[in-house]
């Protein structure tokens, strides 16, 4: 992959929104409170779910906030230059979203109590999702074929950079009591159980029908139709106005797309690059 990005600290960004020398404010100069909460991932695993349900666990199921404010305001990107503008003089605890790399988040965060979701997700889907959003994005250098995303994304070679070094990165904080660590495969298949864990982490209560409605409006159809969720609004401006933001959401995607030789290569990388953390971090099925 060439062309539309910038990189910094040998990571590509996209170009729009990202200039390098508010990449390094960011990691020099921001400020994490210990009262703040980090929705971490890498591109493509879940995100917007992780923050639909954190925003609704704050409201105690009441759909008010999501259907009115634009997720992306009410959980800014901190790396993003809007999203940067709208933390940095936010009083109160703030919801900070993120898709960097442990080595370029901002340094304050690492002497701070503030308390981490890292979510997961089977890379191969992580592939393939990626392939379809980035297609109808205007601001990177579009894939051509998905034989080409492949081998971009194997390689590294993509906007937000390696999934395997992110991953493997923020890893290395999984002993620590601020930070959980949870699977897109595992909110798929006991979602409930999943929302519990995460009020349990944030200290967070929710009465039966809160939870229920926790579970009702930050399912993939109740986002998917909601426009302050859905992207919808920036449409024409970040992406292609017949494009489709939020596509399936599901599990094991992949294997209506892999090749045979894709997969056993896929799989190869994996157990190589991987081979040294916990398998059972990784619930999903090969």
């Amino acid at each position: 992959m060439t062309g539309e990005c910038v990189w910094f600290e040998g990571i590509p960004f996209p170009s729009m929104e990202f200039p390098s020398e508010h990449l390094r404010e960011v990691q020099e100069d921001f400020i994490i409170k210990d009262e703040d909460v980090l929705l971490l991932t890498y591109p493509q695993s879940g995100m917007n779910w992780l923050m639909e349900t954190v925003c609704l666990i704050h409201s105690k199921g009441d759909p008010k906030w999501i259907q009115s404010v634009p997720i992306w305001e009410r959980s800014p990107w901190v790396e993003a230059f809007s999203g940067y503008n709208l933390l940095k003089d936010k009083e109160g605890p703030r919801f900070i979203t993120s898709h960097l790399f442990v080595q370029l988040f901002p340094r304050s965060f690492f002497k701070s109590k503030a308390k981490v979701i890292y979510l997961i997700r089977n890379p191969r889907d992580v592939l393939v999702s990626g392939y379809f959003f980035w297609r109808i994005a205007k601001f990177v250098k579009r894939p051509q074929s998905l034989e080409q995303y492949f081998e971009w994304f194997v390689e590294g070679n993509v906007v937000f950079g390696s999934w395997f070094n992110h991953t493997w990165g923020w890893m290395s904080m999984r002993n620590k009591e601020n930070f959980l660590i949870l699977s897109y495969e595992e909110m798929k298949w006991d979602t409930r159980s999943t929302v519990e864990k995460i009020c349990q982490f944030l200290g967070k209560k929710l009465e039966p029908e809160e939870l229920n409605s926790v579970l009702k409006n930050s399912s993939f159809q109740a986002m998917k139709e909601n426009s302050m969720s859905n992207y919808s609004l920036l449409k024409g401006q970040y992406f292609e106005e017949n494009g489709q933001l939020l596509r399936k959401g599901v599990t094991g995607d992949w294997r209506n797309y892999f090749t045979v030789a894709q997969a056993e290569t896929f799989d190869k990388l994996f157990q190589e690059k991987m081979a040294d953390l916990p398998q059972d971090l990784f619930l999903w099925k090969q």
